[in-house]
This record gives structure tokens, C-alpha cells and sequence, in this order.
């Protein structure tokens, strides 16, 4: 640009202080004109398509960082009730590092989604058991938990356990009822990923943690709360084999943000929640992820993680 201003007035200037009263003189302007202007035109046409490929190329920089950075793909869309999805991907190097189970670590790997395992109604009825729980605390920050199995509940900036921090006051928070309905729905889950990545729901042990999310957009007050950086299930939690979120709320209607997003090479891939919409993968490497940060709402969901090895499951909640 700074070419541009020099080169601009160069011509007027020229004619100007060249030109005399006299007829020669205004031949010489002119002469030096038609000599000067196509040189100041052409300066003028370079510095122009020099600050074109300057735009053009941040532009197209620009794109590149907001494709590497946002959402490529969406892999299902919160308008769309999907019966069935699969994406095989390639099995990363994690499961090598632990003992393998035959007929059920990962050899073929993936991720899947469906909206016909679990309805709409009983993902409402399961929000509400998280609701009723998570209304006992909360975190500080925008994150908070309910595991059911281990009684860990987000309060303030720490957990409590609430079946000893609250005893028998649970009994009037839960029932039998929802308690059968979180077994039933984790079954039916369970059974969906043995069949999507063909072995044995048998062979397949929940596993910790396991339990419900409810996100919005209050600033972070611990690391607890900042759910929204990309990892690898494997490597934080050694004995998940395979991971699934049940959501129960939906997209765009409850919650802003807050989509799971698949980082994969050169692009991105995501899953817009829909209450009953379940996404499972196998926990390794090769399904890196995180969660977009919720600008507005409450986001609720629940990870439903399972093991290969017997030593790290556990049990279905029970209501003592």
C-alpha cells in the first residue's frame, strides 16, 4: 500500500511543475506525461494485485484454521432421527499397552449413533432422575456430576458422596422405578454396541466412571469444569474399551454449543445431541474427542463407559 501512495501522484506532480506558459512547455508536460502515466499505472496495477494475493491468501488461511478448527462434517444432525449409523475407522496402537480379551477388545474399531434405542420419553424420565440429583449440589463452575454407582456428587468445588452426605434422604429423592429404568437403558446400550462391533454384550463389563453431565456456560472455577479439552478415553481411563453417551436434551432448543466432536486428521466430525440419541466408540487413539464449550442452556447427558476386563466392572446402581 505504501507503494500505491507514492506512486499515485507521481504523475500529476510531474505535469505540473514541468509545464510552462508557453507551448513548449506544455508539449514537454505532456510528453512526460504519456511517458510517466503508463509507469505510474503499471506501479499502481502491481501494488493492486499485490494486496489481492495478500487478501485472497489470508482468506484462504483463514478457511484453513477455521476448517482445522471447526466442524467439517456433521455426522447427525439434531433434526434427524437416525435408526442406525456406522463409521469404521481404523484401530489405534492403545490396546496393545493392556491385557486383551478375546471376542471383545477392540479389533474392529469405530463410531456409531442411533436414535432407536432409546426414546424420547425414557430419556426424559432419565433426566429428570439427573436432574432430581444433580438439584442436591452442583459445581461452582459450569460442569457438574451424578454417578449413581459411586455416590460421587459435584458440590461447590469439590464431590461428596451423597449416599452418606445426605442417607436415608435419598430414598425420598430416587425410587425402585428409576433405578430398573438407568439398568434397563444401560442393557439396551450395551447390547447395541456388542452388536455394532460384533462380539458378545456378555463378554462386556460396565465400568467407572460412569455417570450423568450437566454442563452450561458458567465460567470454569476448577479443572473439574473444563470438560471442553480434547482426549483420548484409553489413555485417561485405562479400562474403558468402549465408550457411549446417552443425551437427554436436545441441540439448539436447550443448549447452545456443547457438540462432541471427533477430531480426526485434517477435518472434524460431529454429533449434534438429540434427547435418546445414543453415539458410542471404541476408546481408543483413534477416536480422539472433546465437547464444544456451551454458550447457552443446560446441556445434560450421561457416558456409559464398558470394559473387556472383568477386574474393572462393576455393578448397577442399587437404591439401599
Amino acid at each position: 500500500m505504501a507503494a500505491q501512495r507514492r506512486a499515485a501522484p507521481r504523475g500529476p506532480e510531474g505535469g505540473g511543475t514541468a509545464a510552462g506558459p508557453g507551448r513548449g512547455g506544455r508539449r514537454h508536460g505532456s510528453a512526460k506525461k504519456s511517458k510517466g502515466q503508463p509507469e505510474s499505472w503499471w506501479r499502481w496495477l502491481k501494488a493492486a494485485l499485490l494486496l489481492s494475493s495478500a487478501a485472497v491468501g489470508g482468506l484462504l488461511s483463514w478457511s484453513y484454521l477455521s476448517t482445522e478448527d471447526g466442524v467439517t462434517e456433521v455426522l447427525a444432525h439434531h433434526r434427524d432421527s437416525l435408526q442406525d449409523k456406522f463409521i469404521e475407522v481404523p484401530c489405534s496402537e492403545d490396546y496393545d499397552s493392556h491385557k486383551r480379551f478375546e471376542g471383545c477388545t477392540p479389533r474392529k474399531c469405530g463410531r456409531g449413533v442411533t436414535d432407536a434405542v432409546i426414546t424420547r420419553e425414557e430419556a426424559e424420565r432419565i433426566r429428570r432422575i439427573a436432574e432430581r440429583g444433580l438439584a442436591l449440589g452442583g459445581s461452582d463452575g459450569g460442569a457438574s456430576i451424578l454417578d449413581l454407582h459411586s455416590g460421587a456428587l459435584s458440590l461447590g468445588k469439590h464431590f461428596v458422596n451423597l449416599y452418606r452426605y445426605f442417607g436415608d434422604k435419598i430414598q425420598d429423592i430416587f425410587t425402585e422405578e428409576d433405578f430398573a429404568l438407568y439398568r434397563d437403558v444401560r442393557q439396551r446400550i450395551q447390547q447395541r454396541i456388542a452388536q455394532a462391533f460384533g462380539i458378545s454384550s456378555a463378554s462386556m463389563y460396565l465400568t467407572k466412571p460412569t455417570f450423568f453431565s450437566r454442563i452450561n456456560n458458567t465460567e470454569a472455577k476448577t479443572t473439574h469444569d473444563e470438560y471442553w479439552h480434547p482426549h483420548v478415553d484409553k489413555v485417561t481411563y485405562g479400562s474403558f474399551d468402549y465408550t457411549s453417551l446417552l443425551y437427554l436434551s436436545d441441540y439448539t432448543e436447550d443448549f447452545g454449543g456443547g457438540r462432541f466432536v471427533f477430531m480426526d486428521t485434517g477435518s472434524n466430525k460431529t454429533i449434534e445431541p438429540r434427547a435418546g440419541r445414543v453415539s458410542f466408540f471404541t476408546s481408543g487413539s483413534e477416536n480422539l474427542h472433546r465437547v464444544e464449550k456451551v454458550h447457552w442452556g443446560t446441556r445434560y447427558a450421561i457416558t456409559i463407559s464398558f470394559t473387556c476386563n472383568p477386574d474393572h466392572g462393576i455393578g448397577d446402581p442399587v437404591l439401599t
